[in-house]
């Protein structure tokens, strides 16, 4: 059976108190009642000298003085009422040999003395206590000038002060259970808000192990229940951290995982058209070569093959080139080096590279540049600026144009490339930055594209801290824009 700590606590006080209470009142009356007995020894040994004294002065101060035990059977009966007038205490006096000599009592009580009476013959104070515990029979010797008189015997009442001792023990008891009763209640009260204070700790706990942590201690106080509230806030802010880390980094290891799941799908996807696009221009360098052997002597057919092979092979020499650069940017982010670059400079010289290029297709480059410094790595700069104008030269129509123009634009550096091309369809634009993918086989083999350039721009421009994206495209061209960081001194 469950007891409540409330109840334990409060009967541990209760039974405190009633030891405290019990102790107390048997020092008190022990106290009470050695006091009595050392106030009734003092006055009966006052009484006992008085007689002794009275007795003494009358059996000196007689005519003739006879015998001790002719003296007090004389005059013993009036000598133990004027003593027991003297002290208010029924009085016999006793000779010699232990004879009545005289009472001040005519129904004195009848008791078995001879022992107690024999002591006080010999010299010595004697008592003995009444069968009924009523009253107490004090014996004490009275001395002469030549020796023993005899004896006094007062009768000493005890009823009184047995009485006030019981009262006294009555209100002991009265004021116990008062002071019991008052106590427990009282414990019970205090230790019933004690209690309330450890259920709401417990409720506290209960709160952290369902997931809600605490906003504040459940309790404020100056004492040990106070700083264990303290401590199971802190242990909770902690707990709810930690909750919270752990979940991040769940949420961050769901992130990898997915992505991971993207990358594998990505790869599958990237082997299947890499095996595809390099078996296009493998194919058509071995049916040539086929040709070659059947019809060696055909100089129309040399000069065919001679022409489609090298362009083949140089469209197949471009593509593993790219593709061991977006490789590369996978694993050896170490290359890069980041420096301040004068974009100004290196734009024109872009311009430069690739005007012979441009002429050939009948295509005008124009710029409209703003100086600019940003932070980045030189060479894959040069590599996003060349691949964005070839592309650019590519997809464009015979005497079209190219409009390159770099500005500031807050903490960034836009740069746009924009073509007079034919466009890029709607269906194509939310692909065109994934690997191999040329918007259409036509329009690849038309142009010698191998759908990795624009990976390679985006790649190269996410490791500077920037961004490639397309802005715009319609039937009348396209518009490519780069944003790089600038370069704070």
């Amino acid at each position: 059976m469950k007891i409540s700590i409330k109840l334990k606590f409060s009967l541990a006080i209760a039974v405190l108190l009633a030891l405290t209470v019990g102790l107390l009142s048997t020092l008190v009356l022990q106290g009470i009642e050695r006091n009595q007995r050392e106030q009734m020894e003092a006055e009966l040994a006052k009484h006992s000298q008085v007689a002794g004294q009275y007795v003494r002065q009358t059996y000196v101060t007689g005519e003739n003085r006879p015998e001790p035990l002719a003296f007090m059977a004389s005059r013993g009966q009036r000598m133990a009422q004027n003593i027991a007038m003297l002290s208010g205490l029924q009085t016999v006096l006793y000779d010699q040999q232990g004879r009545e000599a005289g009472s001040s009592s005519l129904a004195a009580e009848k008791m078995e003395i001879a022992d107690t009476l024999g002591y006080a013959l010999q010299g010595k104070l004697a008592y003995q206590t009444s069968p009924g515990g009523d009253s107490l029979l004090y014996f004490a010797p009275i001395e002469g000038e030549s020796g023993l008189l005899g004896a006094v015997r007062f009768q000493y009442p005890l009823r009184q002060d047995r009485e006030f001792l019981a009262q006294i023990e009555r209100q002991f008891w009265t004021v116990g259970i008062t002071v019991l009763l008052g106590g427990f209640l009282a414990g019970y009260g205090y230790f019933y808000r004690f209690a309330a204070l450890i259920g709401r700790l417990r409720s506290a706990s209960n709160r952290i192990r369902a997931g809600e942590y605490l906003e504040q201690p459940p309790v404020k106080r100056r004492d040990e229940l106070g700083e264990l509230g303290r401590d199971i806030y802190y242990m909770s802010t902690a707990i709810g951290d930690n909750i919270r880390s752990l979940e991040a980094e769940k949420h961050k290891l769901e992130l990898a995982v997915q992505k991971l799941r993207e990358l594998e799908r990505q790869q599958k996807h990237f082997i299947g058209n890499i095996s595809h696009e390099f078996k296009t221009p493998l194919t058509s360098i071995r049916a040539y070569i086929d040709l070659l052997g059947m019809y060696r002597d055909d100089p129309k057919l040399l000069e065919d093959a001679v022409g489609s092979i090298g362009r083949e092979t140089a469209r197949l020499q471009d593509m593993v080139d790219k593709v061991l650069r977006l490789s590369a940017l996978e694993k050896y982010d170490f290359e890069q080096h980041a420096e301040p670059v004068d974009m100004l400079e290196l734009l024109y010289d872009v311009v430069s590279r690739m005007s012979g290029k441009a002429a050939r297709f009948d295509i005008q480059i124009t710029t409209d540049l703003k100086p600019a410094v940003v932070l980045a790595d030189r060479e894959s700069l040069l590599h996003i600026m060349i691949n964005l104008l070839d592309n650019a030269v590519k997809y464009n129509k015979p005497g079209g144009s190219i409009q390159l123009a770099a500005a500031p634009e807050d903490s960034r550096l836009r740069i746009d490339v924009t073509d007079t091309g034919t466009g890029i369809a709607a269906d194509a634009r939310d692909k065109i930055f994934e690997p191999f993918f040329t918007g259409g086989s036509d329009r690849s083999r038309e142009t010698g594209g191998t759908g990795l350039g624009l990976p390679l721009v985006r790649e190269l421009a996410e490791k500077q801290g920037g961004s490639a994206e397309l802005t715009a495209t319609s039937a009348g061209g396209s518009t490519f824009t780069v944003y790089l960081p600038l370069y704070k001194a």
